[in-house]
């Protein structure tokens, strides 16, 4: 199994914190969010990784040269000078897939134990009944700051909105997807559509793939790092290492 972890955000939202490393590489209790990220893949099996970087990325690379030796995973990192978007990424990276693959989209700056193997089981059985993408989804109480899903009884995906004044769910996106190589076509659609600039999972991807795709509600608990209190947060319940803190 491949997996996209996506790690290129400048974080301005987690500044001052950001202004001297990247998103990725904050510290929880010992480990930072990359290494918890490679730690729970390989747990669930996935053995191959591409990981982006933009925002300090001389020390992301770094953090990826010491994780590829001591975590024995395969990791393809891969810089974009400018930010393409986590859609953009996708598509400039194609070769990463091979045809007719499944793989996992990962957002590098969510917090979680997620139980990815019973999410692939969840997607392949999804698969099997049209669904192209199985986005991972928690439920929070602040729909209208999210992407919001609408389920119906089947599971399927029949409504998706980002930031909805008027949310119709409170089931957000967790940015956690396990995903078929067809959307890739859909991507390349969207690109000749919108032509140059960002192209974006949850603003130009997700729209298009509503009643193709299925929505897995994770258990386990989600922190988005996205902001110094969430981040303050993560520090307070999330289980501290035997190394204590760096």
């Amino acid at each position: 199994m491949k997996a996209f972890l996506l790690a290129a955000g400048k974080g301005t939202r987690l500044r001052p914190y950001t202004d001297f490393r990247p998103k990725c590489l904050m510290p929880i209790h010992g480990k930072t969010l990359l290494e918890i990220w490679i730690d729970l893949l390989k747990l669930h099996g996935v053995d191959r990784v591409l990981i982006n970087t933009h925002h300090f990325a001389d020390q992301v690379e770094q953090a990826v040269d010491h994780l590829r030796v001591e975590k024995k995973v395969e990791i393809v990192s891969v810089h974009e000078p400018e930010l393409l978007g986590s859609g953009g990424t996708l598509l400039a990276n194609t070769e990463f897939i091979e045809p007719g693959e499944d793989f996992l989209i990962i957002y590098a700056d969510n917090l979680t134990e997620v139980d990815l193997s019973a999410m692939m089981h969840f997607h392949r059985q999804r698969k099997a009944a049209g669904c192209l993408l199985t986005m991972g989804l928690f439920k929070t109480d602040t729909p209208n700051t999210c992407g919001i899903a609408t389920l119906n009884a089947t599971q399927t995906v029949v409504g998706f909105i980002e930031k909805p004044v008027k949310p119709e769910s409170n089931l957000a996106n967790a940015g956690i997807y396990v995903a078929t190589y067809d959307i890739l076509e859909t991507c390349r659609a969207i690109r000749q559509t919108i032509g140059k600039g960002l192209l974006d999972i949850g603003f130009h991807l997700l729209p298009e793939l509503i009643g193709r795709m299925s929505g897995y509600e994770i258990e386990e608990d989600l922190i988005d790092i996205g902001t110094v209190a969430a981040y303050e947060r993560a520090l307070a319940i999330w289980p501290r290492n035997t190394e204590g803190d760096r």
